[in-house]
């Protein structure tokens, strides 16, 4: 578990985004979070569980 006071968001809740960073690969384009999301330099992420969230930029209005 995160070892973080107070603890990083779980990888399923909404603001997982905001765990802590453990590793950054910018010349890759990726991060891997303390919560075991890897994020994604088009804002795609890779869940712990397999699962994927496609990119989500804001959309300019």
């Amino acid at each position: 578990m995160c070892p973080h006071v107070p603890a990083c968001p779980d990888a399923e809740a909404p603001d997982r985004e905001a765990a802590r960073t453990l590793a950054c690969h910018p010349e890759q384009g990726w991060s891997l979070l303390c919560n075991g999301v890897v994020l994604f330099e088009d804002t795609g992420e890779l869940l712990p569980s397999g699962a994927t969230i496609e990119p989500h930029r804001p959309v300019a209005v």
